[in-house]
């Protein structure tokens, strides 16, 4: 071992110690309610495949026929030779969906809100974040050079609070909250939130990662949920989840979606998307303006496994979306408890620190609408064996 790196094996050894090491999985097949996992057949309870578009035959399709068009990658940033007629299709396409002026794509929901705050705010501005917003919301603040002053976590007033201490001290004000927060499956209270930072002419920004898709109608969204069209300034949101592809999203006023192709550093420096996952995501948005039905069959799957959950005496937390933490508290018993669910042919992972607060690791089971009645069956089988023989339940 290299003397100056000897440090990082101390470190490696240390997250084995504590129950922290992440030992990945390996899939072998298409996404589904169904994976190959290492090698064997497993029901899939992580997946963010909400909508079970990841290999729906449509999505599949239209990127094989996009390939003989555009071929297989750009080559190129967007603002040089890289935008191609189909992007703007897209984000013609998105914009229409969410009910807003304009759109503007990027290459993940990370990289959105890495492009976003740092264009909006800088040094002499501030942000007032929700304390647990997601880490691509955090780097992007940590990027963007402006003091990050955190709120309790879904509390406007908090939120006042925090507005009214800070008056006088900043250029511009930026108010950031995720649509749903994905370790919990609990949502903003955005009409709320928009009543305060309207009041006192602060900008609102919402991640809507795990709500596009999924809240709304039709799954349009948080937004479209609390029917704030108009209202939010940035709506931030992936086309990696509930659309089944890869890629991210910026939606709202068009100034601002002016100004991230202008000064937008994802945009700017990293390669366009490529035209087979941009076709595949346009022939998500036409699955879902044509019908609710997959919408639809996802709820009705959440609430028929966490009800089964609840009763069988498991601790789901305050989810009250399709995301479903199973609370366990400390890291080793989660990790234990996912490989036990292995062994009975679930594949549902454990999440620990840093992901969430030591002390609250959890297993996060992920509805999809892909899912059967008679394979959320078997996972509370596997649920209630698992718990039982490790004492949980």
């Amino acid at each position: 071992m290299i003397e100056r790196l000897a440090w990082i094996q101390q470190e490696i050894e240390g997250l084995k110690e504590n129950g922290l090491y992440n030992r990945i999985r390996t899939i072998g097949s298409p996404q589904g309610a169904w994976l190959i996992v290492d090698g064997k057949k497993v029901l899939n309870f992580c997946s963010n495949n909400y909508l079970g578009l990841a290999n729906h035959p449509r999505l599949v399709e239209a990127a094989r026929q996009i390939l003989d068009r555009y071929g297989v990658g750009p080559a190129a940033v967007r603002t040089i030779a890289g935008t191609m007629e189909i992007h703007l299709e897209l984000e013609r396409r998105l914009a229409e969906f969410k009910k807003v002026p304009a759109a503007i794509t990027f290459q993940s929901g990370f990289t959105a809100n890495l492009a976003t705050i740092p264009a909006l705010v800088g040094k002499e501005d501030i942000i007032f974040s929700d304390e647990l917003n997601h880490a691509s919301i955090i780097d992007g603040c940590r990027l963007s050079g402006a003091p990050i002053i955190r709120y309790a976590h879904c509390d406007p007033a908090d939120l006042e609070r925090v507005i009214l201490e800070n008056q006088g001290k900043y250029r511009r004000a930026l108010a950031i909250t995720d649509g749903v927060f994905s370790m919990d499956g609990d949502i903003a209270p955005l009409d709320q939130i928009y009543q305060v930072t309207s009041k006192y002419g602060v900008m609102l920004m919402v991640d809507d990662a795990h709500g596009e898709g999924v809240m709304g109608k039709g799954g349009r969204g948080i937004v479209d949920h609390f029917n704030l069209h108009g209202k939010v300034d940035v709506e931030v949101g992936t086309l990696s989840k509930a659309f089944g592809v890869v890629g991210g999203v910026v939606a709202g006023d068009p100034l601002i979606v002016e100004w991230l192709r202008q000064r937008g550093r994802p945009f700017l420096f990293s390669s366009a998307v490529t035209p087979p996952d941009v076709a595949a995501a346009i022939a998500a948005v036409d699955l879902l303006e044509e019908s609710t039905d997959l919408v639809d069959r996802l709820w009705e799957n959440a609430r028929y496994f966490k009800a089964e959950m609840k009763r069988l005496g498991f601790d789901t937390g305050k989810s009250v979306t399709p995301i479903t933490p199973i609370m366990l508290g400390e890291a080793p018993l989660a990790q234990q408890f996912s490989r036990e669910l292995f062994e009975e042919n679930v594949f549902a992972m454990a999440i620990g620190f840093p992901t969430v607060p030591r002390g609250k690791a959890r297993i996060r089971v992920m509805i999809s609408a892909s899912h059967s009645r008679d394979d959320l069956d078997q996972g509370l089988a596997a649920f209630a064996k698992v718990g039982k023989k490790l004492g949980v339940i």
